[in-house]
């Protein structure tokens, strides 16, 4: 499998590639990066997606969210599979990728760790149960300094399980500096913190009348996202165009 790395000279980037020089059936054909100038990365590196020459089968993305129009344009119009990591995507990009996976194979997640992915499961099978019987549900999540985007992507996925799991839109507070008032019966809080060099961790409360449930995920380093990725390339090679998520990987 060839990839086209999207976000080469990015944290995320250099950690693909130095697993695809251990991944079986694996390489890095091409990159792209803003910052392209004078790197030797091993593979041949472009500023502009759309001056590549090199022939690949699978777009990997971690670059940001003003990189992702012009990522959607070239991989529609390559006819290429495209993962794409990025997150904090405007509601036009989302529309935008919708109408991309008419035509290509796309697989977007907020979070690529295995881990994650199977936490959300957890999380809707406990907010199934739960929510019920009266508990009330809390996201927090901490990241690196450098992270733009609040909540990050992962919480949002984590949210969505929650919903998923009970049922109906809950309403999501972020701030309760102005609120004054009791906790609500359909609210879902959502803190997120910042700081060093944190690569995630994720906890989901569940808080009860006397008992408190706890489901937590921690990365310790980022190379979990980065084999996340790849296997999800392997998996879009031979498939048709539409729209996958990790849980269509794991099953």
């Amino acid at each position: 499998m060839k990839l086209l790395l999207h976000g080469a000279r990015g944290v995320m980037g250099r950690n693909v590639i130095d697993l695809a020089k251990n991944t079986e059936d694996c390489e890095i054909s091409c990159g792209v990066d803003a910052h392209a100038e004078g790197v030797g990365l091993g593979f041949p590196l472009y500023e502009d997606i759309f001056k590549v020459k090199e022939d690949f089968d699978v777009i990997v993305d971690f670059s940001v969210r003003e990189a992702v129009d012009r990522l959607l344009d070239f991989a529609v119009e390559k006819k290429k599979a495209l993962v794409l990591c990025t997150t904090g995507l405007s509601e036009e990009q989302e529309k935008k990728i919708t109408e991309a996976a008419k035509s290509i194979p796309i697989l977007q997640s907020g979070n690529m760790s295995l881990g994650v992915n199977i936490l959300q499961e957890l999380v809707r099978l406990a907010a199934a149960k739960l929510y019920k019987e009266g508990f009330d549900i809390e996201i927090v999540e901490a990241h690196h300094r450098r992270k733009k985007d609040a909540p990050s992507g992962t919480a949002l996925m984590l949210e969505k399980a929650v919903e998923e799991g009970v049922g109906e839109a809950l309403n999501k507070i972020y701030d309760r500096e102005e609120r004054h008032q009791a906790r609500e019966r359909q609210e879902i809080g959502m803190l997120s913190l910042r700081g060093g060099t944190i690569p995630g961790v994720h906890e989901i409360i569940f808080a009860g009348e006397d008992e408190i449930v706890k489901l937590e995920h921690t990365a310790y380093s980022r190379k979990i996202f980065a084999k996340g990725a790849i296997t999800a390339a392997f998996f879009l090679l031979q498939k048709e165009p539409g729209k996958y998520d990790m849980t269509a990987v794991l099953r």
